[in-house]
């Protein structure tokens, strides 16, 4: 096939709402005691981080 791959980028965080992304993480993560969870796909780039705060 003569189909090719094209790669696309962001600059500065222009592909997506950085400050409204990350509210919408933490206000689905937050637990009772006011803490963060730091979600399972995400621990790997937070050094094994488990909870924020």
């Amino acid at each position: 096939s003569d189909k090719k791959t094209c790669l696309v980028h962001t600059l500065n965080g222009s592909g997506l709402a950085v400050g409204r992304t990350l509210v919408a993480a933490m206000e689905n993560y937050q637990q009772a005691d006011g803490r963060i969870e730091v979600s399972e796909v995400l621990q790997p780039y937070m050094n094994g981080l488990e909870y924020i705060g």
